[in-house]
């Protein structure tokens, strides 16, 4: 049977948006300008932005048996994604303050991600189906370290393509770096991992050299409104970003690009048209409020393709 699709391994949590001009400071209560509760966690929003974009996904993870909970399996069956989500009675669905700043878009986020963070290997182990059968495995880091090692591992075993996401960054061990067919850092986390600061294109190129020397296949950094430096060792390209409309919000462009990606992958598409795909929903999801709510359909982000 070929294998088809993508498997995604991730956090689902409830994102409490606060629009306001700034962050208050401590001991400081003031009045924002709006307030949204919808759906979020990298994992969850990576999966609807595949699934938006035309890939048939499953998504693996573990939820409270609670409200949030019952929100998270909803958006699921709106958006088409195959539900491999275990229930915890002992932890609640995870959840996100996202502040957003209402004049540029920018966010800062804190993220507590609840039951996710109780995902075992041996969990990850009964849901491995899911990642042989297809063609493309995401996984990212909030979730425990040792969960995305076993999915990668499983991937590898079965000739699946694989994509780490280490976000939110942290370190990792040695072993997991050779599982990686692409990683998928922004500056900021590409510095943490590699001790390279990225400020410019060629610092992007020294973080890639040394995932490269860990033993990724390729490092995809993503540079916000500079797009992605997709680097391997044959060859380093830029991918510029796509501007779309003005921003409203940049919570969650991270992980359209992920989604955006690994759709494209598993369709087929070679890195460079992959990567090029993955900045154009991440392009679209900047102009609109929330995370999964943001991401596009496969029509408005293949308009916009064509507008390029």
């Amino acid at each position: 049977m070929p294998k088809s699709g993508v498997a995604i391994l991730g956090s689902f949590v409830a994102d409490l948006a606060f629009r306001a001009p700034r962050l208050p400071a401590l001991g400081e209560t003031m009045i924002g300008s709006g307030f949204k509760l919808g759906p979020g966690g990298k994992g969850s929003n990576q999966a609807v932005a595949a699934a938006r974009a035309g890939a048939r996904v499953t998504f693996i993870s573990k939820v409270g048996r609670d409200d949030f909970g019952r929100v998270a399996r909803a958006t699921w069956r709106q958006e088409g994604i195959v539900d491999a989500v275990l229930d915890s009675d002992g932890a609640p669905t995870g959840a996100a303050f996202i502040y957003v700043n209402d004049r540029t878009g920018e966010n800062a986020i804190i993220v507590v991600p609840g039951a996710a963070m109780a995902i075992t290997p041996a969990d990850v182990d009964a849901a491995a189906d899911a990642i042989r059968n297809a063609a493309v495995f995401v996984t990212q880091l909030e979730q425990p370290v040792d969960a995305a090692l076993r999915g990668l591992e499983i991937a590898r075993a079965a000739g699946v393509v694989s994509v780490f996401n280490p976000a939110p960054a942290e370190p990792v061990p040695d072993a997991l770096y050779p599982l990686c067919d692409y990683v998928t850092p922004n500056e900021t986390e590409a510095a943490l991992l590699t001790g390279v600061a990225v400020t410019t294109l060629d610092d992007a190129r020294r973080a890639g050299d040394v995932f490269l020397r860990k033993g990724v296949g390729t490092a995809l950094i993503t540079l916000g409104e500079n797009g992605v430096l997709l680097h391997g060792k044959a060859a380093s390209l830029h991918v510029p970003a796509f501007a779309a409309g003005p921003v409203v919000e940049t919570a969650g462009a991270g992980d359209a690009f992920n989604g955006g990606f690994a759709a494209a992958l598993a369709r087929g598409d070679a890195p460079e048209a992959a990567a090029r795909f993955g900045c154009a929903v991440a392009g679209l999801s900047v102009t609109r409020p929330g995370t999964a709510p943001s991401m596009p359909t496969l029509a408005e982000v293949e308009a916009l393709l064509a507008r390029r």
